[in-house]
């Protein structure tokens, strides 16, 4: 691995990207382009769930690690496939295709409906039963 000499120099720590593989960015946003600041973003083989900035939707990696241990690069011409999710939204797995600079993918993840009709019956709660609540003969 290769950290450029300035990041040594000033005793910074080595970007995401100083690994080898070329910086892939998934920006999440809902249907209004807003960021949707709890998603995150796997590769299908992989374990772990990258998290998105929570300010700009976005995560940047240049490689992944998959299940079996082994280092997914990013290269160039790669066909990368990623699961994206939130709370509250559509999964959505997508390819992209990686380029030699400037790539950035935005993905916009459409709302669940999550809308429960509820009766006037359950309003009041669940009835539960207990063993005295029996009548008696």
């Amino acid at each position: 691995m290769r950290i450029p000499a300035l990041f040594l120099a000033l005793g910074l720590a080595a970007p995401a990207w100083a690994s080898g593989g070329t910086p892939v960015s998934i920006k999440v946003v809902d249907a209004g382009g807003e960021p949707i600041a709890s998603a995150v973003v796997r590769h299908p083989e992989e374990k772990e769930r990258h998290r998105v900035n929570m300010a700009t939707g976005i995560w940047t990696g240049d490689a992944v690690y998959l299940a079996d241990g082994t280092e997914l690069l990013f290269e160039r011409n790669l066909e990368l496939t990623l699961e994206v999710s939130a709370p509250g939204y559509q999964n959505k797995r997508f390819s992209y295709i990686v380029k030699k600079r400037k790539n950035l993918a935005v993905v916009q993840l459409d709302k669940l409906d999550l809308e429960v009709q509820v009766s006037d019956e359950e309003e009041s709660g669940p009835v539960i039963g207990f063993k005295h609540d029996n009548p008696r003969d």
